[in-house]
């Protein structure tokens, strides 16, 4: 009976069909909402804690901040729209299968292998600093080593682990959908916990005290948050370093195309503009935000930022409910990154189920997080990995828009038959090899490596693949298989409206929604006088609205979906 069970679940995970080697059907396209869930669900997420503090670490000034993450986000949503979303609509794959197409499976493998171990690191790190909250409730300490200190710790990363492994063999849709539910009160975390503690902070700056306006707020900014003197020593960085950081944060999903996994599903190539959610709430006000409960940590617990976790800043200025922040936030960037991580490797595993090898690199994942070198070497990780990948980004842009409209012809290795694209790996080791020794001898910033990278690249590729034979007339690939055909609905019953439970937790998930924001902006309004009782009432009272919401929002959640789906 129980092998009968397992048989089962085997099946059922089985169904779990995610197109990973063919085209997505048109009748498995998805709506808007869900991108805009996705890229808020994994940009709002618990490294902005982390990387919003590090901005008032490095020394910025608050002009470089607010012009410089505006410049670089924009730049960021464009790359996703106008170079990603157009490649992933028409192809409706993902890199990881139309790269076999472009380069052939030599260089296929290896640049699967190489993304899928690079993204479980990134995983790792975000399980890494989910666990991080965790650890507060249990009296465990900041893991500072390059190895865990502490069993607790080990036993936290298996348990957050297993969560987000789970999520991501469920799929897409499902990423989505969790995504969505979370999305809106992750976002509302962030403002909340910086309201409360501005005035906490104007009162411990002397020549401000009290935030009253705009310009109050900006002075406080300069003094206090965003000095532009560096904590740790060094030069400051400057509105040009947070823009290219900001843009190059992500340059392994948008400019090395990695997204074309999530893009796939969109209907349209604007639907790139749904990246807008992530980075203006997540990578443009959650950063500020951080920043702010960044420095009002730092004077609460009298210590350096430099000293501080995620889940310090979060408990400081949240309490509970900062902890659940940290831990949903950091669940919401891993799933997706996981997600990605095992598309890469179930192109290379040849009848291998999706679920089967995102399983593995799960384990592996969680493996990994259970080391913190994952998460206190993030920035120089984020900044490298991105720029490994990119060249291949290039050589497929260079493939499917340029070699056309040169008179080149369009996947020439796959017509050659070639197993080896030896135009592609050394235009892609060329251009790291030129970065790197950039990097390495200081003459460029790594964050302002990207572009001259993507050009080297792509002019590299196009005169190698000049001598290999890309402009000899070739035969036409067999053709592919059409993507299915949306099979007709079944006669739906007859259709009913919501129900009166429906509305009730739509108005309570949205009550729940308000009491979050409204509460910490009367706590700002109310400034200093009383500050500590309402602080303190504030940070020990939130988790029970954030519960309300979670359930109240899940519930009214699946009954939505219930009454689309008549």
């Amino acid at each position: 009976m129980s092998g009968e069970k397992d048989l089962n679940v085997i099946e059922a995970l089985d169904r779990l069909y995610e197109f990973e080697r063919e085209p997505v059907s048109e009748d498995q396209l998805q709506p808007g909402r869900h991108f805009a869930g996705v890229y808020a669900g994994e940009h709002v997420a618990g490294t902005e804690f982390v990387i919003g503090a590090l901005f008032v670490t490095w020394g910025a000034s608050a002009f470089d901040i607010f012009v410089g993450l505006i410049v670089g986000n924009l730049l960021a949503v464009l790359t996703w729209t106008f170079v990603c979303a157009p490649i992933a609509v028409r192809t409706r794959l993902t890199l990881y299968w139309y790269l076999r197409k472009v380069a052939g499976p030599a260089t296929t493998t290896i640049y699967n292998v190489l993304n899928a171990f690079l993204f479980c690191i990134l995983a790792g790190c975000m399980i890494t600093v989910s666990a991080s909250a965790v650890r507060i409730p249990f009296g465990i300490p900041p893991q500072t080593q390059w190895y865990p200190e502490d069993i607790r710790f080990v036993l936290v990363v298996i348990v957050v682990g297993a969560v987000v492994v789970t999520l991501a063999i469920l799929g897409f849709k499902r990423l989505a959908q969790f995504a969505e539910v979370c999305a809106p009160w992750m976002f509302l975390m962030f403002i909340a916990g910086a309201l409360a503690t501005l005035p906490f902070l104007a009162a411990n700056t002397p020549e401000v005290m009290s935030v009253h306006s705009l310009r109050d707020f900006w002075t406080l900014a300069n003094l206090r948050i965003w000095t532009g003197t560096p904590l740790a020593g060094g030069d400051p960085i400057s509105v040009w370093h947070v823009a290219a950081f900001a843009w190059i944060c992500n340059l392994a999903m948008h400019g090395g195309l990695s997204d074309m996994a999530i893009l796939r599903y969109a209907k349209r190539a604007s639907y790139g503009l749904y990246s807008a959610f992530g980075m203006f709430l997540g990578h443009f006000l959650a950063w500020i935000c951080a920043g702010v409960m960044g420095a009002a940590a730092a004077v609460a617990l009298q210590t350096s930022l430099t000293q501080l976790d995620a889940g310090e800043v979060a408990m400081n200025a949240l309490g509970v409910a900062g902890i659940l922040a940290v831990v949903i936030a950091g669940w919401t960037t891993s799933n997706p990154t996981l997600y990605r991580a095992g598309l890469a490797l179930q192109a290379v595993t040849p009848g291998w189920p999706r679920w089967l090898v995102t399983l593995f690199v799960g384990a592996a994942t969680t493996a990994i997080a259970c080391f913190p070198f994952v998460f206190t070497k993030l920035l120089d990780f984020v900044g490298y990995y991105g720029l490994l990948l990119a060249p291949v980004g290039a050589i497929v842009f260079t493939e499917h828009w340029i070699f056309p409209k040169i008179g080149f012809t369009q996947y020439w290795v796959s017509r050659k038959k070639l197993v080896v694209s030896w135009p592609a790996l050394a235009s892609w080791g060329i251009a790291i090899a030129m970065a790197l020794t950039l990097e390495q001898t200081g003459a460029l910033h790594l964050f302002f490596l990207f572009v001259p990278v993507w050009v080297v690249t792509t002019v590299l590729y196009i005169a190698f693949a000049a001598v290999a034979g890309a402009r000899e007339e070739l035969p036409e690939l067999e053709a592919a298989a059409a993507p299915a055909k949306a099979t007709p609905a079944q006669t739906a019953g007859e259709r009913r409206a919501p129900g009166f439970d429906f509305y009730v937790s739509g108005a309570l998930a949205l009550a729940s929604l308000i009491v979050c924001i409204g509460w910490p902006l009367w706590i700002f309004a109310m400034g200093m006088e009383g500050f500590d009782q309402r602080f303190a009432l504030f940070k020990s009272l939130l988790i029970w609205p954030t519960l309300t919401y979670f359930i109240s929002g899940t519930y009214w959640y699946i009954r939505y979906e219930e009454t689309r789906a008549r």
